[in-house]
């Protein structure tokens, strides 16, 4: 059993057994996807007898065939009216905007690049080529042949919805089966459609296939995403039995900020098995404990690695809990503000985050150790506040955080303008202590807020320091100023926003005031006491770009 503060350095042993692919191999992969398109186009153009011969006996074929069957032409002109390529386009949209609900955002902007790089090049395409239809066609059809834009928006389609998202969104075997049949079929009858109607020689349609697999190839590649990445569990040789352990993770869940929890646990239990990890622990915080008790289980576990996914509150409080045992915390944001997320350069979208997590690298930060009237000792990983600040975090609504996110405290802002000031005492270190009246006062570990507002600009999680700023409008048509003077990093001291930087700092309100802790309001006091704790954390982190 490991004890509470027993160091434990085990390396880089969660992404021991993934190696990601070098820039080498990612052109590799878009040059063999940009091939089939290239042999297939040089093969149409430079006339190619076999290929030639092929196309037109096939089309004089059909022609032959809906001469004399009209009632079969009408059937295919049918399909041909329902799968016109803004069908395929339209279905992309919807997925897309599901997706983007569900907080995948790196997927969302994938499938729109996908489909509009397909509109694009399909149209692109054929005015290079100039290729007339073919003689003897069925129905009335304008525009060039060469490629099919109706094969290659179905062949998107199908890549997309039916290959890359089942794989990478973690979906069972049986389900992407069940999701991948149809669109193959979908697919074929659309190339035969095209056929079956003389609009298009099979060449079209080939060449329509192999655009579509280059488009989907090169945008994969661009966002990162490796559809179908399976990698066997290797163990790596050690004295005494032959075999190492296989790394434990543990992950610990607000139910309450993900989404859909089976999706998730599908995907995390995919990418640790992808890189070698057992079985990971799965924890859900709960409504009267928000973290400690499951970051405890992770301890006694002997966890290599620590993922956390929920708000602010439930990230500082598991990263307290994790603090001195060198256990890597790696943040997965699930929550309304994700500060310290947006502060260690982690994506905010759940799938990217998670990818660059776990094939990233660990780093140690500083936690800050607070205390203060009606409070037990606490820590934070990111910013404390007393004053205008806690009275915003405590005054959003929750529903209107569920719905919009973080805007919902722009909203709390606007309620709290007028937040009376209020004499507080600051002393940093061991220096004299100096009066201000203040709206609010806050002290950073790390200095960006939502939206990148620089609130900290000087901030460093590691520096072995902790930063202060006191917000002291006098007035409400002072703020704007006040707010010029963040978003322009400016250094200079004036009395209505000073900076002060320390390794301790205490503040004495003269009444009681809101505070809060990473973004959870901690109720009324007067007193909050602040002390940097260097290097006491390690987190998980993407690697340097």
């Amino acid at each position: 059993m490991m004890s509470w503060h027993q160091p434990i350095f085990k390396g880089e042993s969660a992404g021991m057994n993934h190696h990601p692919p070098t820039h080498v191999g990612r052109a590799l992969t878009v040059v063999l996807g940009v091939l089939p398109f290239t042999v297939i186009t040089l093969l149409v153009f430079k006339d190619w007898p076999p290929l030639r011969r092929w196309d037109l006996s096939v089309a004089d074929e059909f022609a032959a065939y809906g001469a004399i069957r009209p009632s079969t032409v009408q059937l295919w002109e049918v399909v041909a009216a329902i799968t016109v390529p803004w069908t395929a386009r339209g279905i992309i949209l919807v997925v897309a905007a599901y997706l983007w609900h569900r907080r995948a955002r790196l997927l969302t902007v994938w499938l729109l690049v996908t489909a509009g790089a397909e509109l694009g090049l399909v149209q692109a395409v054929k005015h290079i080529f100039d290729r007339p239809r073919p003689a003897q066609m069925l129905v009335e059809n304008d525009g060039w042949s060469y490629v099919s834009g109706h094969a290659t928006a179905a062949f998107v389609l199908a890549g997309a919805l039916g290959v890359v998202l089942p794989s990478v969104r973690g979906w069972r075997r049986r389900f992407r089966l069940l999701v991948t049949l149809p669109t193959i079929a979908v697919v074929w009858i659309v190339s035969v459609d095209r056929v079956a109607l003389n609009v298009h020689y099979v060449s079209d349609v080939l060449g329509g296939w192999a655009l579509g697999l280059a488009i989907l190839t090169a945008t994969s590649i661009l966002f990162g995403l490796r559809p179908g990445l399976r990698r066997r569990r290797r163990r790596t040789p050690a004295a005494g039995d032959g075999t190492a352990e296989p790394p434990r993770a543990a992950v610990i869940v607000n139910p309450i900020k993900v989404g859909d929890g089976v999706a998730f646990r599908r995907k995390v239990n995919r990418a640790l098995a992808v890189r070698g990890f057992d079985d990971p622990l799965w924890l859900e915080t709960r409504e009267d404990d928000a973290g400690n008790a499951m970051a405890k289980r992770a301890i006694e576990n002997e966890s290599d690695l620590v993922l956390v996914a929920g708000g602010d509150g439930t990230v500082r409080v598991v990263c307290a809990a994790l603090a001195y045992t060198g256990i890597p915390v790696g943040v997965i944001p699930a929550g309304t503000g994700n500060l310290l997320a947006r502060n260690l350069h982690i994506p905010l979208d759940v799938d990217d985050a998670l990818e660059r997590i776990l094939d990233g690298r660990d780093r140690r930060i500083d936690l800050v150790k607070v205390h203060g009237d009606g409070l037990d000792t606490d820590r934070f990983a990111v910013m404390a506040g007393l004053g205008l600040d806690a009275a915003i975090i405590t005054g959003a609504p929750p529903i209107l955080k569920a719905q919009i996110g973080w805007t919902a405290y722009l909203v709390s802002a606007a309620k709290n303008i007028n937040h009376p000031s209020v004499k507080v005492q600051i002393t940093l270190d061991d220096q004299e202590p100096v009066e201000r009246r203040v709206r609010t006062v806050v002290i950073g570990n790390v200095g960006m807020l939502q939206a990148n507002i620089p609130l900290l600009p000087d901030a460093r999680p590691d520096d072995g320091l902790i930063d202060v700023v006191v917000i002291a409008p006098r007035r409400v048509t002072q703020w704007p100023l006040v707010f010029w003077r963040v978003m322009t990093r400016t250094k200079r001291t004036e009395m209505y926003l000073e900076r002060f930087t320390g390794r301790k700092v205490e503040i004495r309100a003269a009444v009681d005031v809101q505070r809060q802790l990473d973004g959870d309001g901690i109720g009324p006091g007067r007193d909050l006491t602040a002390e940097v704790e260097p290097g006491s954390l390690v987190v998980r982190v993407p690697k340097r770009r």
